[in-house]
């Protein structure tokens, strides 16, 4: 007779045969890595959800070391970061000839470490995309990248390549938007399509589905998934989308109405006839240090501590900022220590956004932070003298008359056309036109691109975790905008919004970095824990860069409507602080 522990160990041995058998039955054919990796070019896109999807290259890769960023790079252009063994994909899907009579095609770049942690991310794109991106999962300044962490990561470019779908008479490289199917492709069509193959890619590999999966990106990056919460609520389980673009078409106009603002300003201070006007010259760097003094004077302590940044942003309005402003005005003839009452005007209209005639805003107005005085709020809105227009003009300009208006305009890709075009922009007579349709352009710009439903019960339903960092000083997406959303949702959530989003504003933080800031922090981390174990993050630990003016310091980014207040102890740490809802 058979003893019952003999009994229990039978069943144990047969338990574990089971599934060792369950294992290898799900493992690839070939156990060597790179086999498995070379083994991908062979897959058929029904395999990867779409016919037309192919793996072009699969390549194993040794462990690297870091490379600079390209030679003349700008300061945002990041090298490539140290890597792990990893198996590395390009792929390509819905190859074609456009309406232009241009070539098309939605582009894709996968990076597989070999000590994977069981988890996909997609890394957003930036801009107008049109690079397929390094596959890596960046994320803030000085914080490891996803690939390093163990995660399966994918790019894309969305459906167009900024080096071939060019026009210089249709605005360069935004070209692509005067096909409808391109702009579809970049809206959203590519999104869902691609995160499919690369979830399919990551099974093929690893041989079983990723545990958890995950979006992460900033800026455009940050309007794709807010696309992917809104429209395809099951692709992931939790998204990071900071500075979020998604409402772009409407930010373009607050661009034009800058450049008018400002090309005004730089008319009046330094008239030359006939000459298109240096935005640049609006504002020295001196000028714009006496703006974030008067800031600083006016909001600085509200959060209990003046330390050169504002936490409690939302009572930094005009009305608070401005008599600081004009005690600041020059008595006499402007000097570098004092501001014209011309520039205040002009500052103060630019910062109360975009208005047609009615005096209906066409988009949000912005609130004061002393990181208007850093350099990435200056290249933005106002360029550097002999050096650099404003991004404003050379982004802003193009992608509203090519990709934002339906039907497009035909503006050449020039500084100085993007200028003249932003200067005779029409507020009543063409900001319509991004809600527009024409024919061959079925969905208007709006639809498509941008993303601002309030209605995320299908992401939340689903158990979707989204977090929403935003600099305070982002001089294109105004943290304002963002909260406004936030406030839709909860009132659609009713009052639960906590339960599933959290926006993270970052005082003195210009768009996605950069700034008198701690942009220095981890949001993915608290994503995953939140996602993984269902705890909530309160904060998320933040630290100022060597390039900020206060190097090593800490502070807590506190979740909206909570600022992080000064209790005690060292001012230059975190855990002097505490997370807390302002009064009034």
């Amino acid at each position: 007779m058979t003893s019952v522990p003999m009994q229990r160990s039978t069943a144990r041995r047969s338990t574990v045969s089971g599934l060792l058998i369950l294992l290898c039955a799900s493992l690839p054919a070939y156990s060597d890595p790179a086999q498995r990796c070379s083994a991908l070019t062979g897959l058929p896109g029904t395999r990867l959800g779409e016919a037309s999807a192919r793996v072009v290259s699969a390549t194993l890769n040794a462990p690297s070391a870091g490379q600079p960023p390209p030679m003349g790079a700008p300061p945002w252009v990041s090298g490539l970061p140290a890597l792990p063994e990893h198996c590395e994909i390009t792929g390509v899907m819905r190859e074609r000839v456009g309406t232009d009579g241009q070539r098309y095609a939605v582009r894709f770049h996968m990076r597989l470490p070999t000590a994977w942690n069981g988890r996909f991310l997609f890394q957003g794109g930036g801009g107008t995309n049109g690079i397929v991106g390094d596959a890596t999962g960046v994320l803030q300044p000085g914080m490891p990248v996803a690939v390093v962490r163990g995660f399966a990561v994918i790019s894309t470019d969305t459906g167009h390549d900024n080096a071939l779908n060019v026009d210089p008479a249709r605005q360069g490289n935004i070209a692509f938007a005067h096909d409808y199917e391109a702009r579809l492709e970049y809206a959203e069509k590519a999104l869902d399509s691609v995160a499919t193959a690369g979830k399919a890619i990551v099974a093929e590999f690893y041989g079983r589905k990723a545990a958890h999966n995950y979006f992460a990106g900033c800026s455009n990056g940050g309007r794709e998934g807010m696309v992917f919460a809104q429209r395809f609520p099951a692709q992931f389980d939790g998204i990071l989308a900071a500075a979020p673009a998604f409402a772009v078409p409407r930010a373009a106009l607050a661009e034009a109405h800058d450049a008018q603002v400002f090309a005004q300003l730089a008319r009046q201070t330094d008239p030359a006839p006939g000459a298109e006007p240096d935005l640049s010259r609006g504002f020295s760097d001196r000028d714009l240090a006496l703006v974030a003094e008067a800031i600083d004077q006016s909001c600085d302590a509200l959060d209990g501590l003046s330390d050169g940044m504002v936490q409690d942003f939302r009572h930094c309005t005009t009305a608070r900022v401005w008599p600081a402003l004009q005690r600041r005005v020059c008595l006499a003839g402007k000097t570098e220590t004092c501001l014209s009452s011309l520039q205040v005007a002009a500052l103060t209209l630019s910062m109360n956004g975009p208005h047609d005639s009615r005096g209906q805003a066409l988009y949000a107005d912005w609130p004061w932070d002393p990181g208007m005085a850093a350099m990435g709020w200056r290249v933005w809105k106002l360029g550097i003298t002999g050096r650099m227009p404003a991004i404003n003009t050379m982004l802003g300009s193009p992608a509203l008359s090519g990709l934002f208006l339906t039907p497009p305009r035909d503006v050449a890709a020039t500084p100085s056309a993007g200028l003249a075009f932003q200067l005779g922009f029409d507020f009543d007579r063409d900001a319509p036109q991004i809600f527009a349709t024409a024919p061959g352009f079925p969905r208007s710009s709006w639809d498509l691109v941008g993303a601002q439903s309030a209605d995320l019960a299908a992401f939340a339903a689903h158990g979707g975790r989204l977090i929403v960092p935003h600099g305070g000083a982002d001089p294109i997406f105004s943290i304002n905008d963002t909260i406004r959303w936030w406030e839709n949702v909860n009132r659609a959530a009713g009052g639960h919004a906590a339960d599933f989003v959290r926006v993270f504003p970052v005082p003195g933080m210009n768009h996605c970095t950069g700034g008198p800031a701690t942009d220095q922090f981890d949001a993915l981390e608290p994503l995953v824990r939140w996602v993984e174990t269902g705890r909530a993050p309160r904060s998320i630990p933040a630290r100022a860069g060597p390039m900020s003016p206060f190097p090593g310091r800490s502070r807590p980014l506190c979740p909206y409507p909570s600022i992080a207040r000064y209790r005690s102890g060292n001012v230059e740490a975190a855990s002097s602080f505490a997370c807390e809802v302002p009064i009034g």
